[in-house]
Order: C-alpha cells, then structure tokens, then sequence
C-alpha cells in the first residue's frame, strides 16, 4: 500500500479537525479512558477520501490517542452507505473494517445491516472485526442479545432494512419501526393478563392477522386464525418473492413463532363462512382480510395481455417479452425492478410527476438508481386510456395520446379493501373489528401496529 507522507498539506487539511477533537478529548478524559473513533471508510462521492488515505490518518489518530475505531462508510451525499435499505447485502461494510483491521493494531468495530446474531458471530470468528455495532437491529427487538444467548435465535424479531426507522425521525421527529411496533410507546404497549378469557376469531393471516392473534393470546385469549391460503404472510408472502425484500420471511417466522409459542389454533386452506362462525361461536372476531388489487375501467382491461400482480412476481404470468407497469408507486417499481432484473424490457407508466414518492428517500433512491442500471423506462405524467392486442394507450400530460408495444401489462395503481365479510358477520350480531388493509389500504407497518393496539385492547 502506497504511504501518503503525513507532511502532506492535502491530507492534513482532511485529518486536523479529527486530530484537534481527539487531541482534546484525551486531554480532558486523561489516559485510562477509552475513545473511540467512527470513520467513514469510503465516501462513495467524487474526490472523496479514499481508504488508503483512511488508513494514513488513522494511524495518525491512534497516535493521538483512539483506542477502537468503528468503521462506517457514506456521507451526506450518500445516505444509503450509512444506513443501508434492503437493496444491500447484509454486513455490506466489513471488508472495508477487515482492510483496517490489517493495517492497525487497535480493535476494530463493524457495522452495516449487521441484524441477526449468527452473522455478527460469523464476521468475529473470521477475524474480518474484533467487534460489532448493530443499531436497526436492536430497535427491532431490544432484547436479541439476551434471546441469542438463550438460543432463541427464531424468536428474535429482525430488522429487515425498510429504514421507517430514518423515516419516521425525519418526518415525525420520533422513531419508529414497522416489525416492532412497541418501539417508544413501551409504556402504552406493555402486556396486561385479559380480565375475561375469550374466543377469539381471527380471520387472515397478513400481517395484521399474524400480529393481533399472538398479542391477544398472549394475553391468555383462546385465538383461532383462519387463513383460506394454504400459507401464512399474505402480503408479505407475496412481498418476499423479490430477492431483495427476503427478509420478510423473516418476520413472517417471528410472527409464526410467537403464535406457536402462545397457543394460536392455525386453520388454513378455510374459507370463512356462515356455517365457520356458527361451529367455532368466537366472542369475538377480528377482519384481517386485506386488500385487492384495484383496476381502471378501461376498454381492454380484461386483455390477455393484462396479468396480476402475484404472476407476474412469481413467474405464472406469460413468458416474459415487452412489459408495461402501469403505476409507478412503490410497488410498481418493486415489481419493474423483478422483471427487468429477468431480462424483460419493462416501462413505468405514472400519473404523477415522480415515480416512488411516497418511499423512503433513501430506499427511493436506490430503487430508482436500479431501475435506471436496468433500463427501466419511464412515462410520468401519463395514463392509460386502452388496452389493445399488442400494447398500451396512454394520454401525455400535453393532450397527445401515443401506444406503448406491450407483451403483458401488470396494473399496481393500489388496492381496495377485501371487506365483503364484514356487514355479513355484522348482521349476524358478532362482536366484530376489522384492522389493516381491509379497513383501508396502507402498509405493513400499519396493520402490524394496529394488531398490536387491538390485540391488547380486547
């Protein structure tokens, strides 16, 4: 590795202020005192520093006086380094803390989507860090040391990198998370014995479904969870196909976890009907039958070219060629990423302006930058008027109309609720609450936080 002479004016400009800061800090805090000192390894920007330079001015600091340092990457420019989404892999840093690590002789910390105990433990035996930083983690489930220490490791609740977490701090100036929803409210959340066992119904098995029918058992009710699928996950399920958005299979084992740990009764392949409710006699039931996809009515829509969302994630739909995504929200992108990622040329059809709005900034940002590696292209300001035999109509924001060739066409312009059960069971005079997407469309944070204050409430 070339040596940058410390002498050098450049590189002293980068290191000084560090090398003040630490200078003082070990001044005040005298020499039995350990300090340590969080680095970005790479900036991943034009003219950032880079890691042989990292490397000089570490050893200069640990001259001064750092005792451990933690090596992270990114800067403001960058955000998705510091708080890496989905799209990264886990532990996507520790070679840039192993290179470090070979040049220094102080420990070296690790960090970067590090979330399940196994793998912190798998970079520590393979010497890449002397130890590891996990955040996200820990909002996820507070408890995961002590529950790897009991070999509960399928009961630890994990993060999967959706960043609500960053999210919520900037919008709401609190911080929230969408597998844990106790996170800042764990005085509100805390679990209380139910004064009265009751029958509990819960019917599907989303993520609201999962997450009402193990807090409410756990509160000692007698839960029943009926799922017409032959799986538990709904959403999620069909979320996780995508090799970015795993980790969702995650928590559905968590939440499956949890049932089998507290007692919930798993019906499924079981359509709820009349005759369900009269054998079971529930006290209570809770709706948690989601949503479905909505669709304009257009000339065309019932085209074959037209396929569902689930066909074209999990690959029953037509044998790929031109492909048209109409609707350029968080899901429609998810699922242009998937196909173009096959080899499909795929086009963004979009209403608005701006594709992904409503995502998390830093997600967004990686998700539009794959995209754009992926040739994805994009038509904003539009919308679709007809479907034809071979493609897609749509009217310009200027008034013009012009035909994209299509092979298939997967609409994701939202959902409406599944709720068709809910006046049915109303009138039959239940005891009825209904959560999540059938209530209304949202997200998986929602229907997860609102199973939680339910589950506690009846």
């Amino acid at each position: 590795m070339a040596k940058i002479a410390p002498h050098d004016l450049g590189l002293q400009s980068k290191f000084r202020f560090a090398q003040e800061i630490v200078r003082e800090v070990r001044k005040r805090v005298g020499d039995e005192y350990p300090i340590s000192f969080k680095i970005s390894a790479m900036e991943f920007v034009k003219d950032g520093i880079n890691m042989e330079e990292r490397i000089e001015i570490l050893k200069i600091l640990v001259k001064e006086g750092v005792d451990v340092i933690q090596v992270s990457a990114g800067n403001d420019a960058t955000p998705e380094w510091i708080s890496q989404p989905m799209f990264m892999e886990k532990a996507c840093l520790t070679d840039f803390a192993w290179a470090i690590k070979k040049e220094l002789d102080v420990p070296i910390m690790a960090v970067g989507r590090i979330n399940e105990p196994l793998l912190a433990e798998d970079i520590i035996k393979a010497g890449k860090a002397d130890l590891v930083c996990i955040g996200r983690g820990l909002l996820a489930d507070p408890a995961m040391p002590k529950k790897a220490l009991e070999g509960r490791l399928d009961d630890i609740r994990t993060c999967i990198a959706c960043n609500t977490c960053m999210q919520s701090i900037f919008k709401k100036g609190r911080v929230e998370c969408l597998v844990n929803p106790t996170l800042g409210r764990e005085k509100e959340m805390a679990f209380h014995p139910a004064e009265t066992t009751k029958k509990v119904m819960v019917v599907g098995a989303g993520p609201g479904g999962l997450n009402v029918a193990w807090v409410a058992a756990r509160r000692g009710h007698d839960v029943h969870l009926f799922e017409r699928q032959p799986h538990l996950g709904g959403q999620l399920a069909l979320g996780s196909i995508t090799h970015y958005k795993k980790e969702l299979r995650k928590l559905i084992r968590f939440q499956t976890k949890q049932m089998e740990r507290f007692g919930v009764t798993c019906h499924l392949n079981q359509e709820v009907t009349p005759d369900t409710l009269k054998n079971h006699s529930p006290d209570v039931i809770i709706l948690a039958t989601g949503s479905v996809p909505a669709y304009p009515q257009i000339n065309g829509i019932d085209n074959a070219l037209v396929i569902p969302i689930d066909a074209a994630l999990n690959g029953h739909g037509q044998a790929g060629g031109k492909t048209v995504v109409v609707g350029g929200g968080p899901t429609g992108c998810e699922i242009a990423l998937h196909l173009s990622e096959k080899g499909y040329p795929v086009t963004i059809v979009e209403m608005l302006s701006k594709p992904a709005s409503q995502l998390e900034s830093i997600t967004q940002k990686m998700l539009l930058g794959k995209l754009k590696e992926n040739g994805v292209s994009f038509k904003t300001d539009c919308r679709v008027i007809r479907i034809k035999e071979n493609g897609v109509v749509i009217a310009e924001k200027d008034g013009g109309q012009m035909t994209l060739p299509a092979d298939q066409v997967v609409f994701s312009i939202g959902n409406r609720p599944e709720d068709s059960l809910f006046n049915q069971i109303k009138s039959m005079g239940y005891k009825i609450h209904h959560i999540g997407d059938c209530l209304k469309p949202r997200s998986a944070k929602s229907a997860i936080y609102e199973g939680a204050v339910l589950g506690r409430a009846i």
